[in-house]
């Protein structure tokens, strides 16, 4: 995998990690322009990086457009852009350790049911508690097709005291991770699928953050449920924990968060009106 260059210690790294299957809408210009100014403003780092591990989803018009909008934002960003698509390989190598450890399973579930565990939670949603069908299975009975578990009642008996440091106003302070509640809430996740080159979101997002250095994550309140999944799979994988900053969403007028749907609230759209991106930015700081 290509690395970009180590941060001196104690330097401050964020990124910007959108999926390529939309345009941009005004949420996702907050998240941008507030990872953003916290990076200049600490005269840290910036990355940016494409969440494209949906490859039926993802399309190079929607990442063009990303990269021009952003741009046009006058957002500048720190080395290459990082495409998860390009390593999904080296994503799933890495579990090997986990899988020698015995923490990991085939499932044989649905097709549908593990590919909407494989993506990104959305606000108030974490996928439907799994009730370990195919828990106990072994290895050697993986098949073609078959999504790779985490046994998180096994994982989080080698982990019984985690927590992490959340910066964001909705949730602020540290945060532990109780066992009990997380087996209950989280259950057992899927982590990729054999023969179709697909891994989970937070599986690649947590190496991806280690692997570039990243110091702080910056992202969308929506995501502060699924934080202990990613802190656990870097505690097993021996990675380090960054802090953590769950910002608030924008909302349209009925309090729904934007979704890629929302065309109307798409930056191409306002910029197609004449919008700048001082309106842009005193749209969202409202």
């Amino acid at each position: 995998m290509a690395r970009l260059t180590r941060p001196a210690s104690g330097a401050f790294v964020t990124r910007f990690a959108p999926s390529p299957t939309g345009p941009l809408h005004l949420g996702h210009a907050y998240s941008a322009i507030l990872a953003h100014d916290m990076a200049r403003a600490a005269q840290g780092r910036f990355l940016l990086r494409m969440e494209d591990t949906d490859t039926e989803r993802s399309k190079y018009t929607y990442e063009a457009q990303i990269l021009d909008d952003l741009s046009w934002l006058g957002l500048t960003w720190d080395g290459p852009v990082h495409r998860q698509s390009d390593h999904i390989a080296e994503y799933t190598a890495r579990l090997e350790p986990l899988a020698a450890r015995g923490l990991l399973y085939p499932c044989s579930c649905t097709r549908s049911d593990i590919r909407a565990a494989l993506a990104a939670p959305q606000e108030g949603t974490i996928h439907p508690h799994y009730p370990g069908t195919c828990r106990g299975r072994a290895m050697a009975t993986r098949q073609p097709g078959d999504a790779l578990r985490l046994d998180l009642a096994a994982a989080l008996a080698l982990a019984p005291d985690l927590s992490f440091t959340e910066t964001g106003a909705a949730h602020a302070g540290q945060h532990r991770i109780d066992p009990a509640d997380a087996t209950r809430r989280i259950g057992d996740v899927v982590l990729s699928r054999k023969g179709e080159d697909i891994v989970a979101y937070f599986l690649a997002s947590a190496l991806d953050d280690a692997d570039h250095g990243v110091t702080h994550v910056i992202r969308g309140e929506d995501l502060f449920d699924f934080t202990p999944v990613q802190v656990i799979l870097q505690h097993l994988l021996g990675l380090p924990t960054p802090t953590y900053h769950h910002h608030r969403l924008i909302r349209d007028d009925q309090g729904k968060r934007l979704a890629k749907r929302d065309d109307a609230r798409a930056l191409s759209k306002y910029r197609a009106e004449g919008a700048t991106p001082q309106d842009i930015r005193r749209m969202v700081s409202r």
